[in-house]
């Protein structure tokens, strides 16, 4: 896959702004709550390069003058799903644990936990202060339940609606960002469970400018999504990217992945994820950064650290099944493996 499509994309004199809107005639980007006509490109796309626009900034896009809506690919709603979006620049984060590179999958002992209920706090940060405990306990991996943002405050996670933001309820991406950090400095892996197979009902709105996105058939949570259209399976596979490559996740774990529809006799959005997975290893591996060069940007600092914590990291994808015994084959195609199974035993603590 190429470079990201979805969401705004900071650069050194500003911010472009994406939306895929295909049921919608024009859109507006509201910047800090001023309107901004976007430029309509091709196969449904409208598009801004705003000057000076720069982390931190929050927008919204009006669609035919009728409805606000959030970025689909928001990286981060403070003000929860109807709120704006803020703009992100994930590359400033500065890592701690540059040697890590994964555990062997034999080695997983893993605990299950919700963020919101592992600590009294119920945030990212507290978590930290747990972390310690529980590699003592000798369990090697934390699996994160969902945490694609939601309406409202408590949920399980599984009804997400902007499935780039990490739910504002347990603190900001950075906080998170410092949690796995902190796991890895002990040692302990860190997956995180991801929905692909619908969206929750509250607060989202790509039905009205993007109907495309779902076809006439249902999971038992709602309408399934047609990963048969090109762009609504990039949106997937790029939002699993950005869990690995922007907050380093060590892998995922795919919930009912008999419910993510694909179309007889072609490949399936599983499989694209993990040749993308692969290309992004690859990718980051061979990016050439001259380490001799005093003149070496923070960013391309960032890039090669980035890359050598990759390597050669150990990376898992594991889709669950939904009421359906395991496959218990291995259908990777890349390097970084993909395993089917029912699910992983764990326990929560508070």
């Amino acid at each position: 896959m190429s470079e990201a499509q979805f969401g705004a994309k900071t650069g050194k004199n500003g911010t472009l702004f994406r939306l895929w809107a295909p049921g919608a005639k024009h859109v507006d980007l509201v910047l800090e709550k001023k309107p901004l006509a976007m430029r309509r490109g091709d196969d449904g796309w409208f598009l801004l390069d705003v000057r000076d626009a720069a982390a931190g900034a929050r927008y919204k896009f009006r669609i035919d003058d009728e409805i606000d809506v959030p970025d689909p690919a928001s990286a981060f709603q403070p003000d929860d799903v109807f709120g704006p979006s803020e703009v992100i620049d994930h590359e400033s984060f500065v890592w701690r644990a540059k040697d890590w590179r994964g555990r062997p999958w034999s080695e997983t002992a893993l605990i299950e936990t919700h963020v919101g209920t592992f600590t009294r706090e119920g945030t990212y940060r507290a978590m930290i202060g747990k972390l310690d405990h529980l590699a003592a306990t000798g369990l090697t991996a934390v699996e994160l339940m969902p945490l694609a943002d939601f309406a409202g405050r408590r949920g399980w996670g599984y009804d997400g609606v902007l499935w780039y933001a990490p739910d504002s309820a347990y603190g900001r991406p950075e906080d998170l960002k410092t949690l796995i950090d902190e796991a890895h400095l002990r040692g302990l892996t860190v997956f995180l469970d991801v929905v692909y197979n619908h969206f929750g009902p509250e607060g989202n709105f790509l039905g009205r400018y993007a109907p495309s996105f779902f076809t006439d058939a249902h999971t038992p949570w709602g309408s399934a999504i047609d990963y048969r259209v090109s762009e609504v399976r990039a949106f997937a596979i790029e939002n699993a990217l950005a869990w690995l490559r922007d907050y380093r996740f060590d892998g995922l774990r795919l919930d009912a992945a008999n419910h993510i529809l694909s179309e007889p006799g072609q490949p399936s959005m599983l499989h694209d994820l993990s040749v993308a997975a692969g290309k992004l290893k690859r990718r980051l591996l061979d990016a050439p950064v001259d380490e001799g060069d005093a003149a070496m940007s923070d960013r391309d600092a960032q890039r090669r650290d980035a890359a050598r914590s990759l390597q050669p990291r150990r990376m898992v994808l594991y889709p669950q099944v939904h009421r359906l015994p395991p496959l218990g084959r291995n259908i990777a195609t890349s390097s970084w493996a993909v395993k089917k199974t029912t699910g992983c035993a764990g326990f929560q603590t508070r």
